[in-house]
């Protein structure tokens, strides 16, 4: 396969990354060699660190160092044209007790391994080994099926059932499946729990489904934002898919876009000890989430993409008194459907029609129902740049011994996209309010814009926060990217909500 061609099904990950410098990474815990091409044809490394091995980097909970099989190259990441090793849970949250079904497909057939990590500080190193499974058989899975640009996998056979033991922490884990000949993909999950917490920390997994356009192939893959052509061209949201499905691996090294953003709050909030429980956003819509068992909810990254009952419950949350903690942008923009697989498992199809067809538009704020009624703010725009997030009200207790003055400027907090406040759009019932921010940026069209974050306190005494950029969870735990004022800002911000001294 020539370059050209290799380029071209790499593209569609380059679609997001190249305007969201905090689109997939990188993660500290995810290291290895691999390349892409970016968008000028130049390789450029995919994770943190191209120079794994070096011996200056430490073990990283072991991770990169698994299958020594595969000789001193050590592993490489699985493509979505050979599809060594792909493969996708049957559930994206499961309850300890419960069972999780993982459909894989190798190629060619070989033994492979599955070690199953979990997200969180553990001394620096981001993640840890909790088990590995037996050698187990792979097979060579029957192509992905397609109909109307919704590509499924269905109908791939069961691979490993894993019975997630009683006493599993709750959390975010990452099961990493390595060939026998040292191919490697990855499979996110959370393990979940009802039991009561001070925050309650929820995956955006309906909006990483959104952006998955696996396979990434030249052929056949579809997200709601992208598709292929018959020339393998990569085309835009009017021939994109409107219904994509769960059952199917993530493209490329099997993480979704954004992830990233997640895994950076739950080792920062793991580290200073926050009492935390976990679910994905699926759970919220499914009525799996009771929030008068939590003081916060925490939407740790991108969480474009909801459904009426997501935001239903949400607002019965604040209205109860449960605060709520934002710390991306661009969230709740899309209006979205969950329906049954052929198979009748529910809510294994996502679903939304962006401006297409006939019926009500998919933006809520165009069935007047706009984001800045639940936020404060709402989505502005992309940021080309990363530029300065600039402090404003300083003397508010957010900015308390984070050493931020009026007027200062962050650098390279406003990136990726930006919320601000819509002076003709209706604000959310509050007993006080407050904007924390107003930092100036150039937009695509090299337009002045600016981003806002944002604070108010509902009726309820619910506390709502919205950071109103991309780049507040990496600033808390991503190398390169931490400011210990945002930290701090962010600790100020919990303690209250979960009421230390």
């Amino acid at each position: 396969m020539g370059a050209d061609q290799i380029r071209r099904w790499e593209s569609g990950a380059l679609a997001h990354a190249v305007s969201d410098p905090f689109g997939q990474g990188p993660l500290p815990w995810l290291r290895g060699s691999e390349n892409y091409f970016d968008d000028t044809g130049h390789v450029v490394p995919w994770y943190a660190d191209p120079n794994l091995g070096s011996g200056s980097q430490g073990n990283h909970a072991g991770y990169g160092h698994h299958g020594g099989s595969a000789g001193s190259g050590g592993t490489r990441t699985a493509d979505d044209v050979r599809r060594q090793i792909k493969g996708f849970a049957s559930t994206g949250a499961v309850a300890p007790g419960e069972a999780i079904d993982f459909h894989v497909t190798v190629d060619p057939p070989q033994q492979f391994s599955v070690d199953i990590y979990r997200i969180g500080h553990y001394g620096g190193d981001g993640a840890r080994k909790i088990i590995t499974s037996p050698r187990l058989s792979g097979i060579v899975q029957p192509p992905p099926l397609a109909a109307d640009r919704t590509v499924s996998c269905h109908h791939w056979w069961l691979s490993w059932r894993l019975q997630i033991p009683e006493f599993w922490a709750l959390g975010a884990y990452v099961a990493v499946l390595t060939t026998v000949d040292g191919y490697r993909s990855h499979i996110p999950f959370t393990v979940r729990d009802s039991h009561p917490a001070d925050l309650l920390l929820l995956l955006p997994d309906i909006t990483w489904q959104a952006y998955n356009l696996y396979p990434e192939d030249g052929h056949t893959g579809a997200s709601l934002y992208h598709a292929w052509d018959e020339q393998g061209r990569l085309l835009g949201e009017q021939d994109a898919a409107t219904t994509v499905s769960f059952d199917r691996p993530y493209a490329g090294a099997g993480l979704p876009l954004h992830v990233g953003h997640a895994y950076d709050f739950i080792r920062w909030a793991e580290r200073y000890g926050y009492d935390l429980a976990y679910a994905d956003t699926r759970d919220l819509h499914a009525g799996r989430v009771d929030p008068s068992r939590y003081r916060g909810l925490v939407f740790p990254g991108h969480d474009e993409y909801w459904s009426v009952p997501m935001r239903r419950t949400v607002e019965a949350a604040r209205d109860g008194g449960t605060s709520l903690v934002f710390l991306s942008a661009n969230t709740m923009y899309w209006q979205v459907e969950l329906g049954p697989s052929a198979s009748g498992v529910p809510d294994r199809l996502l679903t939304c029609r962006k401006r297409r067809g006939p019926g009500r538009p998919a933006l809520w704020r165009e069935v007047d129902r706009p984001e800045q009624q639940l936020l404060g703010i709402q989505y502005a725009g992309r940021v080309p740049e990363p530029r300065p997030l600039v402090v404003r009200n300083a003397d508010h207790w957010l900015w308390e011994a984070t050493g931020a003055t009026e007027g200062d400027e962050i650098e390279g907090l406003v990136a990726g996209e930006a919320d601000r406040y819509f002076p003709r759009t209706a604000l959310p019932d509050h007993q006080d309010r407050i904007l924390l921010a107003h930092s100036p940026y150039r937009d695509l069209d090299n337009s002045r814009r600016h981003q806002e974050t944002s604070l108010y306190r509902a009726p309820s005494g619910a506390l709502v926060f919205a950071s109103g950029t991309f780049a507040w969870s990496p600033a808390l735990d991503r190398p390169g990217h931490v400011d210990p004022r945002i930290q701090r800002a962010t600790a100020n911000l919990l303690d209250r909500i979960c009421k230390r001294d």
